[in-house]
């Protein structure tokens, strides 16, 4: 929070007030927006805070003590800005949001009063209701690694290893046409097995969405047509959208061995006895050779 400046203070004492609230919108992919509750565009701290879209908070609340806190924010979908069609995409998720007390006669009177992060975001009726969650939230959340059998790294980073750079792992290609919502039939990967995308990244290079990334959701070879599974509720390319796709990672230890040469670096613990084993004992015809359970 900053500090209020004198004449803020004093404005702010006075018992007829003209004040309203900004919110500046940080996406993690740097791009930067300004909305107000006010009734006219505002320029703050070289922002320009857009009066269009009809911003309302609900009651915020801050407590003593660890306990995270969350505060509302309900707007009409009437920025050009801002769509359905970005917010349906998670473009604004875990976004950092700054809201600003603002003296609208005099803008270079302001303060911040609270910095969230963009958590559950809903939408209905042509509105959406984002709820933000306050720095404390974060502590609230699981940290650490967990025992279990897949790995828990991300493919090619750098605990994995795998240089995804590589030709084998890349491919590229166009969409020819859509088979249902959210299977794509494509050209260009016909020289890969089958889901060998499965669980990759697909990153479209033209149409309207060009630049953005989402997950490939299965891979399919069949009858000589290339099938790729993107999820459903995004929105949807068109006949003739290019794009590069990456392979993935179904997170096993066989498929770190064997598509990726890579068992030395898996991050999970594929020895692990899970309940059948837990809960096993000795009968008789079981197979006692001593060879290890994943090889």
């Amino acid at each position: 929070m900053s500090s209020f400046s004198p004449a803020f203070r004093e404005h702010l004492d006075r018992e007829c007030t003209t004040l309203c609230h900004c919110w500046r919108v940080a996406r993690r992919d740097g791009q930067t927006y300004g909305f107000t509750d006010h009734d006219r565009a505002l320029t703050v701290d070289g922002q320009t805070f857009e009066p269009e879209s009809g911003f309302a908070q609900s009651e915020a609340r801050t407590s003593l003590g660890m306990a995270p806190d969350s505060v509302d924010v309900e707007g009409a979908l009437s920025s050009d800005r801002l769509t359905e069609e970005d917010i349906q995409s998670g473009l604004f998720d875990g976004a950092t949001v700054e809201t600003l007390l603002v003296n609208w006669c005099e803008p270079e009177q302001f303060a911040t009063i609270r910095t969230a992060v963009v958590g559950k975001m809903t939408r209905a009726d042509g509105r959406f209701v984002a709820e933000l969650e306050s720095v404390a939230a974060s502590l609230d959340r699981p940290n650490g690694r967990y025992l279990r059998r897949g790995c828990d790294a991300r493919l090619g980073d750098a605990r994995c290893g795998v240089d995804l750079g590589a030709a084998e792992f890349n491919g590229s290609g166009a969409v020819i046409a859509i088979a249902a919502p959210g299977m794509l039939r494509v050209s260009g990967l016909a020289g890969f097995t089958a889901s060998w995308f499965s669980f990759g990244e697909i990153t479209w290079t033209s149409g309207q969405l060009a630049g953005r990334t989402s997950t490939v959701v299965d891979h399919r070879n069949a009858s000589g047509t290339v099938m790729l599974a993107v999820p459903s509720g995004e929105r949807q390319p068109a006949p003739g959208d290019a794009f590069t796709v990456v392979a993935g990672c179904d997170k096993r230890f066989a498929t770190c061995k064997a598509k990726f040469s890579n068992p030395i670096n898996f991050r999970g613990f594929p020895h692990l006895p899970g309940n059948d084993a837990a809960y096993g004992y000795v009968s008789e015809g079981g197979n006692f050779d001593g060879r290890p359970i994943v090889e």
